[in-house]
């Protein structure tokens, strides 16, 4: 089991930013690709970004690239992300999420991979 709890969500104006924080505790977190995925009201969820055992490779989705940057910390057993020049569409719950994987390189897009998952934490952006 892993568990997962975010933190650094809240108001934020448009152009400004935000470092969200997932903790996890449990089995080895270096051996798990990590996610950040958002839940905006009435939409499905999405992917936001990835980022594989290491924190070698990283994935963003489109509408995040460059803008947002995805890190992770092994040693405190934590992965960030970092927000900036923030959007009123990037309004969402953010969840954090972990993927067993077999590989170091693997950073995991699909979010039925994700075993476990935080509980969430909100992220809005005033226009």
């Amino acid at each position: 089991q892993v568990q997962l709890v975010e933190s650094g969500g809240g108001l934020v104006q448009a152009g400004g930013s935000l470092r969200l924080s997932c903790a996890a505790s449990g089995r080895t977190f270096s051996s798990y690709a990590m996610g950040w995925f958002r839940q905006a009201p009435g939409k499905e969820r999405e992917f936001v970004a990835g980022i594989s055992w290491s924190g070698g490779n990283t994935y963003y989705a489109d509408s995040v690239k460059g803008r947002f940057t995805i890190s992770r910390d092994n040693a405190k057993n934590t992965v960030y992300l970092q927000m900036n020049s923030l959007k009123p569409e990037d309004t969402a719950v953010y969840y954090c999420a972990a993927a067993p994987t077999l590989h170091v390189k693997v950073v995991v897009t699909t979010g039925t991979l994700y075993d476990y998952w935080g509980q969430g934490t909100q992220v809005t952006v005033s226009s």
